[in-house]
């Protein structure tokens, strides 16, 4: 959930732009394995070096926008294997995300001088878009690893938000389906087969001033339950997240944002994590 509770997904930007940011983010995370491999006490520290590219256009007389973000991972992973203490570490890249966005109602398509002058007379507003963002395997795989990086499969996450602005005040709603596709190559040779993983997000964003900014975010997400080599597992997920967010520009084309993201399963498998990030970002 952390990489979906992202507030201002929905905002209106200006067309032919580009945006380029680079993040840093540190992760503790306890996890919860399914009791059959005898995995228990799992503590993960992980850091994330990510780099995204935003391109901002217009489509059929509607403001679109196309990104591309790819993560390198370095990360630590410790508990007991059998009742002995173990560890494992791996590095190298994550998978590769790219996202194509629409805003369906709202938010035409301006840039320049126009789009200023309507961002300053917007003071009650809302915003319809649709997405779909794609998870590309691309990642760090070993078919004869349980812990990886990459996931060794697709993953395509539709996406409908809504976002409702008055005066400095704004309220997102963001509802995502991830659908994956099948894992061939899992853990000694098995077939991995998931439901889908029902994902709802909403952030409260207040601008102090143009570029200024501060969030406060929840989320909740429900499924993804596994079926291996055709036996189903009594693993469903169930999620709760909650974030802060603080952005603040330093000239007219660099912005720096800082925001800690935590998360917490509500079924014995899953993680309990603590995220804390720091991005910066130019547009030109």
């Amino acid at each position: 959930m952390a990489e979906e509770l992202e507030p201002r997904r929905w905002s209106h930007l200006p067309t032919n732009s580009n945006f380029f940011g680079t993040a840093y983010a540190y992760t503790d995370a306890e996890i919860g394995f399914d009791p059959v491999l005898k995995i228990e006490d799992v503590e993960l520290e992980l850091d994330t070096f990510a780099a995204k590219y935003i391109r901002t256009f217009s489509i059929f007389k509607r403001t679109a926008r196309v990104g591309v973000l790819q993560a390198y991972q370095s990360g630590r992973w410790s508990g007991l294997l059998d009742g002995v203490p173990a560890s494992v570490k791996r590095s190298g890249w994550s998978d590769t995300f790219v996202r194509l966005a629409v805003n369906l109602y709202g938010a035409p398509p301006l840039k320049g001088k126009e789009y200023i002058a309507y961002r300053a007379a917007q003071n009650v507003e809302t915003i319809i878009g649709a997405a779909l963002s794609v998870q590309l395997p691309t990642g760090e795989y070993m078919d004869d690893k349980l812990i990886n990086l990459g996931t060794n499969r697709f993953t395509f996450r539709p996406q409908l938000g809504v976002v409702h602005s008055r005066g400095k005040w704004s309220l997102e709603l963001t509802g995502t389906v991830a659908l994956y596709t099948d894992n061939n190559d899992f853990f000694n040779d098995k077939r991995l087969e998931q439901d889908p993983f029902y994902t709802l997000h909403s952030h409260l964003v207040y601008t102090f001033k143009p570029g200024v900014w501060g969030s406060a975010s929840a989320g909740y997400d429900y499924g993804k339950r596994s079926t291996i080599d055709g036996v189903k597992k009594d693993d469903k997920r169930e999620n709760l997240a909650w974030a802060l967010s603080f952005g603040l520009p330093i000239n007219r084309n660099i912005g720096f944002k800082v925001g800690y993201i935590g998360t917490r399963t509500q079924k014995k498998i899953g993680v309990d994590s603590d995220t804390f990030l720091l991005s910066a970002t130019i547009v030109w």
